[in-house]
């Protein structure tokens, strides 16, 4: 009976789709990790692509010029996930992807976080690595301010402006975000909807004659 009723809720639709996710909105604080003498220098930084990526990197060289290893794990995206991991001269997996589990553990994203090591003579072991380049990843989190944001599609509507009062009715009715407008020959008015009410919000306007709307690529 039990198995029945397990496969039974299996089976069922999800009908509460993820919309959310956690990230961080500001640089963490530096924090120091020591183990042996040598000295593991920490960062979380809020990103959206890859360039911010690099950006960060080419800002904290110059801070740490006497620096070995400058490691790192980095992931954006909330329905659709881009991952990266760096070793950076570490052993294989020895840095990388212990920082790149702490992204995980936290389900955190759009984040890179960067873990800058300096030797101090005395080797570590991978086992030792992955210990330092993981706590050194939980430090940087745990610096940084976590925050709960909503996953949002971005639609453009295109109408004449015989059909302006239509549009503008709707969109205060439901309470969407304009994000932009652009009054041409035409018009185009661009809007922002939590994804759970996406939906909702295209068959409003879908269902108005001469009314076109597309998701924003």
């Amino acid at each position: 009976m039990l198995l029945s009723y397990q496969l039974y809720w299996l089976l069922l639709p999800n009908m509460e789709e993820k919309d959310t996710y956690k990230t961080i909105i500001k640089p963490s604080e530096e924090t120091l990790f020591k183990d042996r003498n040598s000295k593991f220098f920490n960062y979380a930084f809020p990103i959206s692509n890859e360039d911010d990526v690099k950006i960060h990197l080419e800002n904290l060289k110059p801070l740490h010029k006497n620096a070995g290893h400058f490691c790192y794990a980095y992931q954006f995206g909330t329905t659709k996930i881009s991952y990266r991991v760096n070793d950076d001269g570490e052993p294989s997996n020895s840095a990388g992807m212990p920082i790149y589990g702490q992204i995980q553990s936290y389900d955190v994203t759009n984040i890179l976080i960067v873990v800058v090591r300096y030797f101090g003579g005395t080797k570590l072991g991978v086992g030792g690595l992955i210990n330092a380049y993981r706590t050194g990843a939980q430090m940087a989190l745990d610096a940084s301010k976590i925050v709960e944001k909503t996953i949002d599609i971005d639609y453009v509507i295109s109408f004449d402006y015989k059909n302006m009062n239509k549009v503008m009715r709707i969109i205060k009715e439901k309470n969407l975000n304009i994000t932009n407008q652009i009054m041409a020959l035409d018009c185009k008015v661009f809007i922002s909807v939590r994804k759970k009410d996406a939906q909702n919000a295209f068959e409003a306007f879908n269902a108005v004659y001469e009314v076109e709307i597309k998701v924003v690529e």
